[in-house]
Order: structure tokens, then sequence, then C-alpha cells
């Protein structure tokens, strides 16, 4: 089980910060830069931009300081054994700079520890080791992506409320347009950014959502495959089954009976 010693989330050093270790935190030591700091490494020395992570092994001589105030840092210490497992197995790069594909996701995901190092219960230490094992994963998994444009980053907090807000209403039937008047963005360049930080086009998440929902409608209710497209924002049950079937290679009568 992975063991949390310490955590701060959106942590604000208004005066600046000079953090030395020439022999290393004793522990797993994570930081992620909402404020440009110069940081250094083992002898190397890089400049940490907003959105940027450092895992800092153990042992490692390691420093970082800030380059504008006030600094703001999110920060989790953690103990060594089963989390360098854990890292080993995913290839996570360990006292190297790294930018997260999705600007939100550590802000997010070091709240959730926080959040869960609060918490009373007799679960609370297996909550914190997923908490910790679903952080790193992610990470891991985003660094496949390259990382996102400055430009993009702006939007990106809008964005990723709008894709929730998305799945989470499926049956709206919303445009292109208002999507794009939501976030205060022309057509155009909200699909290119859209496009740029998700990985696909705001219509395919638009159908996705859909299609999940109606998933879940087939194989957890009775309604006719018309009750549910029209519960799943379709007007026509025509088109409601062709999308089906592109998503999910069957009809929507064929999963039902597979699924049930």
């Amino acid at each position: 089980m992975l063991q949390l010693v310490s955590c701060g989330s959106r942590f604000t050093h208004r005066e600046g910060i000079s953090i030395e270790r020439p022999q290393g935190a004793g522990n797993y030591a994570f930081v992620f830069f909402r404020s440009r700091a110069e940081v250094k490494v083992n002898g190397r020395i890089e400049q940490a931009e907003p959105n940027s992570c450092i895992l800092f092994s153990p042992n490692s001589d390691h420093a970082y300081r800030d380059l504008e105030k006030p600094f703001v840092n999110d920060w989790i210490h953690c103990e060594e054994q089963e989390l360098k497992m854990w890292l080993e197995r995913l290839d996570f790069p360990v006292d190297r700079l790294i930018v997260s594909a999705d600007p939100v996701l550590v802000p997010r995901c070091v709240l959730d520890v926080q959040h869960a190092e609060r918490e009373e219960g007799p679960y609370r230490d297996e909550i914190i080791d997923l908490e910790l094992r679903g952080l790193f994963a992610k990470l891991a998994n985003g660094l496949a992506r390259d990382a996102v444009p400055a430009r993009t980053n702006r939007y990106a907090e809008s964005l990723v409320q709008l894709r929730s807000d998305l799945y989470g209403s499926p049956d709206a039937r919303m445009s292109v347009e208002s999507l794009a008047e939501r976030v205060s963005l022309s057509k155009s360049y909200f699909q290119h950014l859209y496009k740029e930080l998700f990985g696909c086009s705001v219509v395919t998440d638009m159908i996705r959502g859909r299609v999940e929902y109606a998933k879940y409608l087939l194989g957890s209710t009775r309604l006719s495959v018309g009750e549910i497209g029209r519960l799943c924002g379709y007007e026509n049950e025509t088109h409601f089954m062709r999308q089906f079937k592109q998503v999910t290679s069957v009809t929507p009568g064929a999963y039902r009976k597979t699924n049930r």
C-alpha cells in the first residue's frame, strides 16, 4: 500500500521560496509548479514553467526556487518502497521535469489526495493508496501525448468542465456554435482547441456521450429503442440506430440481447 507522508494543494508562498535538499528528502517528493521556478537535480539546472511537475527520488540532490512571486505549487511526499515498484511498472520518469497533457489533472488529483488524508474511517488508507496510484498512472498515461500548447492551457479548465457537462447531459441538444459561445470562442477556434486538448472533436464526444448513455439504458431498462433514442437526444430513431452502430459495430437491439 502506498503511504502518504504529507501533501499540500495550491500552497501560496507570498514571499517566494527556496528549497534545498543536498541529500534528498528521504522519500519521494512530487512537486507541481503553478508558477515559474528554477529546478536543480543532481547538478542539472532547468526552468519549470507553470503546469510542469517533477518527482524527486528519495536520495537525489535537488533544489528549487521561485522565479516569480507569489510562488504557488502543489506537493506530495510519499514513502519509498511500494511506490518504487509502482513507478517501475508505469515506467514513470523520476528526477525529470514533465508537463501534464491535461492542465487540470494534477491539481484535481492532489486535492483528492488531500481530502482523503483528512477523512476518517476504516478505509482511509486504502482510499489514499488508490488516489496516489491514480495520479501517477494518469500522468504516465498522458505522457504518450504531446503537452498541449500554452494557448490551449488558457482555456483548459473551461473546456474540461464543458466536456464533463457533455457527458453528464447526453440528452441535451446543443450546437457546436452554442458550445463555442459558452467559452467565448469562435466556432472554428473552439473546435481546434478542443481537438488539441482532448484528441477528438467535440462532435465525436457528443456522440460518444449519447451512445454510452444509450448502452446503459439498453442494458438496464425495458424502454423501447425509440424511447431510448429520444432520451439520448435523438429526434429520429433511424439516426440514433445508425450512430449507435457506427460507434459499437452492433445495432441497439443486438447490444441489448448480449448485455441484459
